[in-house]
């Protein structure tokens, strides 16, 4: 009959074995491989670097970028580094830190609080899932707008 005995689950007690063609097993092993393979997802850990003295117009270039990893679904790991004197005031970066935190709520939670290693002080932010709220919407639409202009009348 031109077929193999296989032994399918051989942690099975009894051990489960199966009459089929042990070529097209090995396929179909295979293909099922490599479908699973093609649904995981890679998570990529973005870095952006912070000074504590770090300006308004800089702190919105790298918030921005912060926000642009964080709606392509990358963890982004927001280091502070200190130079000199500057590790004394903690409480500086933490503020920024903070600032950070409050000012990308909408698209990320922070997945590791803020903590200071050495001259360096490291948070880590996740991206909100869609099963939460929507990352892709950075404006209301008139459809949200529309039970508050209810509530005024």
């Amino acid at each position: 009959m031109d077929l193999d005995l296989v032994e399918v689950a051989p942690d099975a007690r009894p051990p489960v074995v199966r009459l089929m063609d042990y070529g097209k097993f090995k396929y179909e092993q295979s293909v099922k491989a490599r479908e699973a393979r093609k649904k995981q997802t890679r998570t990529v850990i973005k870095e952006v670097q912070f000074r504590p003295k770090i300006g308004a117009s800089d702190f919105e270039v790298k918030r921005k970028r912060v926000i642009r990893f964080l709606q392509e679904n990358d963890k982004v790991k927001v280091t502070l580094r200190f130079r000199g004197r500057e590790v004394t005031h903690p409480e500086i970066g933490n503020d920024l830190l903070n600032r950070l935190r409050h000012s990308v709520a909408d698209y990320g939670e922070v997945e590791s609080a803020p903590r200071l290693e050495g001259r360096q002080m490291t948070m880590v932010l996740a991206p909100i899932h869609p099963s939460g709220r929507h990352a892709d919407h950075d404006e209301p639409t008139a459809a949200d707008d529309e039970p508050a202009a209810d509530a005024d009348e």
